[in-house]
């Protein structure tokens, strides 16, 4: 190895990389490796350097050089060095510290003092000790298969754990081969949508307003998209005409609205996939979440080889797991798992060993359990605060994780609302951006979340929704009625 680089072991365990240099003598160029290395941050606060003994040895030089250049750092507070311990990098002052790439000094977008945006679970309730027992069972079993390449359609421990919880809670009809598991609800669309485009399938119909980031995927995949109404019984699939080859659909909790498809049209788009060869995309949005009767049944039930049902853990435990899944009709179970294959080979295995685990021992059951009460009780703390102020009215059904709240014609603009949201810290979203095509004429309306925020957070949130509110609608300086703590 050149004189000039070393990748030494820090006591014996971790690597260091250090660049010593042509120019001056030895310990000066290891005391100027080494405090380039904690000036630039590459060895941050409290690393332990290598024992003198250990660094001399790698590098070739005398334990006193080493010795030397280590007590000379210590002098100018670089490192901290005690009696019978190693030595640690110090919390270097300011005026020691390297001046910030200009680059690395861009403004970043602060994260909002309360999140009430729609969609997103209280990452905090995430059952820890149900995962930490489920993972302490899964490496106890596992043999070592279990680490290397999967299964690019999914772990089969978890296809058949996922089997049995969707047909005994969701009244899914499936078997574990026709399920295949992806890294999120994103990569299932991208996926099943280059399948369908590389069949000719190109044409599909899409809810009215709805997620405008997936209407965007399938787009991208070269699928043509046209507009499907909904009104107060959800997508209007009576405006199904054409060569209409698929829909998407989110029937169990309609995103944004929150209503339910109502039976008649259930029955009506299913009827026209088996006598058109037509396909549903059934995204079961926010399925688990209904709080004031049992959860509606999947719509996959009524046409089991024409559905693709898609559900995944980012709602129910978090996006971060990256773990989805579809429910597929036999003839496309194969292109999917192609596709998935050329994609990215597989979906990490582990975590899905732990879901299987957890979903089996019925935790997943008791956390979602939970869950309902909790949320059920934010939304009626949230409804309690909005009908306070006249003109605003709630749409959907009790369920899911947000609320729409629909906007008079003569009050605020949504985008004024969202405007002096953001200054407030409080993140929302509007109504106007998830419509097909966007226009001025259509009710403003905001989409807001209402399980997010840390359970001590909620009241605050609510109050400071409270006050935008009251400023918006009745004028400043009204103040925002507290709420007691869910």
């Amino acid at each position: 190895m050149p004189e000039n680089w070393t990748s030494s072991r820090l006591g014996g365990h971790v690597d260091l990389h250090l660049d010593l240099g042509a120019e001056g003598g030895r310990r000066s160029r290891l005391e100027a490796a080494l405090r380039e290395a904690i000036r630039s941050g590459r060895l941050s606060t409290g690393t332990p350097l290598p024992s003198t003994r250990g660094l001399a040895r790698e590098l070739g030089l005398s334990r006193g050089t080493v010795t030397a250049a280590y007590d000379q750092l210590a002098e100018q507070g670089y490192v901290t060095t005690r009696p019978g311990a190693a030595t640690q990098v110090a919390d270097v002052p300011p005026h020691l510290s390297a001046q910030t790439p200009p680059a690395a000094t861009s403004p970043r977008t602060p994260s909002p003092a309360h999140d009430l945006r729609p969609g997103r679970p209280d990452l905090g309730a995430f059952p820890t000790r149900a995962w930490l027992a489920a993972t302490r069972r899964v490496l106890g079993r596992a043999r070592p298969e279990a680490f290397g390449a999967g299964d690019p359609q999914g772990q089969v421990e978890l296809r058949i754990a996922l089997a049995d919880y969707l047909g005994r809670t969701r009244g899914v009809l499936t078997t574990p081969d026709r399920i295949v598991v992806t890294s999120g609800y994103y990569q299932a669309v991208r996926l099943l949508c280059r399948v369908l485009s590389a069949q000719g399938r190109a044409v599909a119909a899409v809810e009215d307003p709805g997620h405008n980031f997936y209407r965007e995927t399938v787009r991208r995949a070269g699928l043509t998209t046209y507009p499907l109404p909904v009104d107060a019984y959800g997508a209007d699939v009576t405006a199904l005409a054409g060569p209409t080859h698929t829909v998407f659909l989110t029937p169990s909790h309609h995103y944004p609205t929150g209503v339910p498809l109502h039976p008649s049209r259930r029955q009506a788009v299913a009827a026209w996939a088996r006598a058109t060869g037509g396909l549903i995309v059934e995204d079961d949005y926010d399925g688990e979440f209904r709080y004031d009767r049992h959860p509606v049944g999947a719509l996959q039930s009524l046409a089991p080889d024409n559905v693709v049902y898609c559900g995944t853990t980012s709602k129910t435990l978090g996006p971060g797991l990256r773990l989805a899944w579809s429910v597929l009709p036999p003839d496309l179970v194969a292109p999917v798992v192609r596709a998935k294959e050329e994609a990215d080979q597989y979906s990490e295995t582990l975590g899905q060993l732990i879901l299987a685990d957890v979903i089996a021992t019925h935790a997943y059951d008791r956390h979602i359990r939970a869950a309902r009460l909790r949320y059920r009780r934010r939304r009626e703390l949230l409804i309690e605060r909005v009908s306070t102020f006249p003109g605003l009215t709630t749409h959907g059904v009790p369920a899911g994780l947000h609320t729409l709240v629909i906007l008079p014609p003569d009050g605020p603009t949504e985008a004024a609302l969202l405007t002096t949201c953001a200054t407030r810290g409080l993140a929302l979203r509007g109504l106007t951006e998830l419509h097909h095509t966007p226009t001025a004429d259509r009710p403003g309306g905001l989409l807001i979340g209402f399980a997010a925020p840390p359970e001590r957070g909620y009241p605050a949130a609510l109050d400071a929704l409270s006050g935008v509110l009251a400023e918006s609608f009745t004028g400043p300086g009204t103040p925002g009625r507290r709420v007691p703590r869910p």
